[in-house]
Parts: C-alpha cells; sequence; structure tokens
C-alpha cells in the first residue's frame, strides 16, 4: 500500500513598519534649541530638553502643522482633540527618563498609503497599505560606545544630547505587507511624500527616518498571527527588504523544525546578512503611560484644518498617474521623474517651455541624471535652466543640429548655461541639410573605402552603418543623419 507524502506547508508573512521621522523645524518639539544636525556634541541642549528641574515644555506650533499635514496626505482622520502622554522610558540618553509622546489619542488615525510595483512585464501594481496612526513624540539622545580608559582599561559610553528633544512623528502601518520588496517600497514612498510635504529630508543617514519592522509568519489560509519579531537597525531600503527576507526564512525554518519564535527585538547585521537577538520585546504596558500634566490637549479647528490641506502639494502617486495619463509617459518614466520633487518640477517647466515630453523626460532621465550622479549633484545645481533644454530639444526637432551634437554640447550647458541657440551658431554647429553638400562627401568616403563597399554590396548590409558613421566624421557631426543614410543607400545600392 502506497502511502501519500504529506503537502508542504506554503506560509505568508505578516509584516507592519514603524517608521520614525524627523520633522524639518529649526527649534526642538518642546524648546528653543537648534534641530541642526552635525553640531559639536551637547552644544544644542537647554533645561527643557535636559529635564532640568522646575521647566515647562512648549508645544511648537510647527510641529503640529507639520504632523496634520503628514496626517493629511496619508489619508488619515485628524482628531480634532489630542494630548500628550509620558512614556516611561528609562535610558541614559533620555535626560527625563520618560518620552513625551502620545498613546490613546494620537494626532492622526486610520489612513492608507499606496504602493506601485512592477510585473515581470513591466506593469505596474498597485496595492493600498494601511496606515494605523501617526503620533508625535520626543527623540531621545545618542549613545557613542567603544571608548576606553587607559588607567583603568575599562570601557566607557558618552551621551550626546543634541538630539534630545528633535520633533519626530511615528507613523505605524497595518500588517498589510507581504515582502520585503512592498515593505521597501512602502518606506521609500513615504520618504516621497515627506520630502515633497517638506516636513522631512527623509536623510536615512543622518537618522531623519528610521524604520522598525514587525514580521510573522503563518501558513496559508491561518487567520492567527504567528508570534512577531521586531527588526531594528536598518538604515537603507535594500537592508529592510533584505532583513525581512531573511527573517522569513528563519521563522519557516525555526517553526518547520518544531522550534518556537520568541517575541523579541532582533538587530540586522549588514556584514553578516542576519539578524540577531538584542532583547524580549516590550509591551504597552511596561511603560506605563498617563496623561503628560505639563502639557494642556491639542484641538484642531476645522478652519485650520482646512488652511493646512490648502497647502499640501500634488503627492507622487498623484503625479505619477497625471504623467502617465496627461504626458504619454510610461511607467519608469513616471516613476524616475517623480521620485524628487525638485526634477519633477524641473521637468515640467521643460515642458511649459515648449518642449516634447517624451524628448523632455529622455535627456533628463538619461543624460542629465547621469551627470548628475557621477557629481554628486541635484538639479538644482546644475547651470543649464529648464527654458534653456526646451531650446535644445526645439534646434534637434526642427533639424537645426543633429541629436549627436546636442548630446555634445550638453556638458558645456550643464556646467556654465546659456543659450544653446547661441552656442550653436558660435560653434559653427548648424546640421548640414543640403545634398549638394553631403553627396561629395559621401563620394569621397565610397571611393576610400573599395573593401567596404563590396561587403556591403555582396549582402552584409549593416555595413551602411559604418558609411553613416565615416559621412559624419568627414562633416565634422553636421550632415543630417537621416538625409545621410538616404543618400548613402542610394548610392551604394547604385
Amino acid at each position: 500500500m502506497t502511502t501519500a507524502t504529506p503537502a508542504k506547508t506554503t506560509y505568508e508573512a505578516i509584516i507592519g513598519l514603524e517608521t520614525h521621522c524627523q520633522l524639518s523645524t529649526e527649534t526642538k518639539i518642546f524648546s528653543g534649541s537648534s534641530t541642526e544636525f552635525g553640531g559639536e556634541p551637547n552644544t544644542h541642549i537647554d533645561p527643557v530638553c535636559m529635564g532640568m528641574p522646575g521647566v515647562l515644555p512648549v508645544l511648537n506650533q510647527k510641529v503640529l502643522e507639520y504632523a496634520v499635514k503628514a496626517g493629511l496626505a496619508l489619508n488619515c482622520q485628524i482628531a480634532p482633540y489630542s494630548k500628550f502622554d509620558r512614556k516611561q522610558y528609562f535610558y541614559p540618553d533620555l535626560p527625563k527618563n520618560y518620552q513625551i509622546s502620545q498613546f490613546d489619542l494620537p494626532i492622526a488615525e486610520h489612513g492608507s498609503l499606496e504602493i506601485e510595483l512592477v510585473d515581470d512585464d513591466g506593469n505596474p501594481i498597485r496595492k493600498r497599505i494601511g496606515v494605523t496612526r501617526l503620533h508625535m513624540e520626543e527623540d531621545a539622545g545618542k549613545l557613542v560606545h567603544g571608548g576606553s580608559d587607559r588607567l583603568s582599561g575599562s570601557s566607557f559610553s558618552l551621551v550626546d544630547y543634541n538630539r534630545a528633544g528633535i520633533p519626530l512623528i511615528e507613523i505605524v502601518s497595518e500588517p498589510d505587507i507581504r515582502s520585503g520588496q512592498e515593505a521597501a517600497e512602502y518606506a521609500q514612498e513615504l520618504r516621497r511624500i515627506v520630502r515633497y510635504l517638506g516636513v522631512s529630508d527623509g536623510n536615512m543617514q543622518e537618522g531623519s527616518l528610521r524604520c522598525d519592522v514587525n514580521i510573522s509568519v503563518r501558513p496559508v489560509g491561518q487567520e492567527e498571527f504567528g508570534t512577531k519579531v521586531e527588526i531594528k537597525n536598518m538604515n537603507s531600503f535594500s537592508a529592510i527588504q533584505k532583513a525581512i527576507e531573511y527573517e522569513i526564512e528563519r521563522q519557516i525554518e525555526a517553526v518547520e523544525s518544531g522550534g518556537k519564535i520568541r517575541q523579541e527585538t532582533r538587530l540586522w547585521d549588514e556584514s553578516s546578512q542576519q539578524t540577531f537577538s538584542m532583547r524580549s520585546k516590550e509591551g504597552s504596558s511596561d511603560y506605563r503611560y498617563f496623561p503628560e500634566p505639563d502639557l494642556g490637549p491639542i484641538e484642531v479647528s476645522q478652519e485650520q484644518l482646512g488652511s493646512w490641506q490648502a497647502e499640501l502639494p500634488e503627492l507622487p502617486a498623484q503625479k505619477r498617474l497625471r504623467y502617465e495619463e496627461e504626458f504619454d509617459l510610461s511607467a519608469y518614466d513616471a516613476r524616475v521623474l517623480t521620485d524628487d520633487r525638485t526634477v519633477a518640477e524641473y521637468f515640467e517647466a521643460v515642458v511649459s517651455g515648449g518642449a516634447t515630453a517624451k524628448l523632455a523626460a529622455n535627456w533628463i532621465t538619461q543624460d542629465i541624471s547621469a551627470h548628475l550622479n557621477k557629481n554628486k549633484l541635484t538639479i538644482n545645481e546644475i547651470a543649464l535652466k529648464p527654458k534653456d533644454l526646451a531650446e535644445l530639444i526645439d534646434l534637434i526637432e526642427k533639424g537645426t543640429i543633429s541629436n549627436k551634437i546636442g548630446k555634445d554640447i550638453l556638458p558645456d550647458l550643464l556646467e556654465k548655461g546659456g543659450s544653446p541657440k547661441a552656442l550653436v551658431e558660435k560653434k559653427g554647429l548648424v546640421q548640414v541639410s543640403d545634398p549638394s553638400v553631403i553627396e561629395p562627401l559621401i563620394d569621397e568616403v565610397i571611393a576610400a573605402h573599395p573593401d567596404e563597399l563590396e561587403k556591403y554590396r555582396g549582402g552584409k548590409k549593416k555595413m551602411l552603418g559604418f558609411f553613416v558613421g565615416q559621412v559624419m566624421k568627414a562633416s565634422k557631426g553636421k550632415a543630417d543623419p537621416k538625409l545621410t543614410n538616404q543618400l548613402l543607400q542610394k548610392k551604394l545600392n547604385g
């Protein structure tokens, strides 16, 4: 009797992200100290953020404005009434030994964010990820480990309190994410949104955007969630994706082998490409929340809400969709152009200057983008203005210069700026479209290459490209490529 092999269990991951986003205010959330990054340790501090006795916090109005705008951009319901709470958070880099945060009445709840992935055929796949809540809170300081005392030989840690009191918003997603790729795209879209709003620079290297991942696995079809694990210490989108992919495999292996998943906090180690255990995970009861007695409740009026809503810009997802519909751009081009708000604004200014959208997109996403990446520049730092790029594209479309000449003069324009038309005239680069000028050049090239002519007439039609190249060289790039091609075919075939 044959025994049936049991079907292999298929698992799915349940993933949610907690994202801390540092707000781009000039001063801290409850005091007037600077938020500038990179200051000497313990120079951007004051009695309030140091938790001195007898001082009182006062909410920075700009923090509330930025939090509400972020909530609106994430389609959240803005609470007309919210409050701050004390979260008992006993760490040496938090001078008060508690953190002022929001617990049961956050400023924003029940929102969503749409992410866009691409399938194997290059078609966009859109998915909506729920946003549970967005709340305001203060950051802690920074511990610097690794020092040692030369006399005793013991190691020690130093504390820099500059970051204490920096304003944060924490954005908590619903457990709607199912893969590392989806999580990385969610984090990237979140960064695009806060950058478009101007509420944060989203710089992960400086800690302006920090993501913690909550992840569990369960058999497909099971409703109950598995035991969740939190992963910290990821400073890039690729690290988020890799850490999740590793953790999914680790948890599935543990479950399959009869092991038990512990609720814990793990760290991602970039060098070994693995997660490792840091500590057991706290629950909300461990923080012993209670209302912050030194701060009054927050009330947002309908008038104020409407004013902030009116100030929101067109967001990345809206812009991508508009570019595809209005400018007939591919999903890829729309995505690249809208990734950075300044690039999108530059593109729209080029189109407003009269350039064809597709050609403007090509120049920006290819040649100009390569220049920016090579020289580590932003698009606002190049000398080539949008109206001048529109003029360059117009010269090519009208046949005044060839595309090759356009590429040849681009570096000059990027570095020095100015009118492309004037530069073309100055350098004598106007395209030659007169057959009586091009035909003698063709005759000279054919006469100088009898072997290549024989190969072409022997059936190697690809030699046409060789002859075109030689004529272009002889004309110093000025010959009209299309006309040259037509005249050459007649001569060669004749």
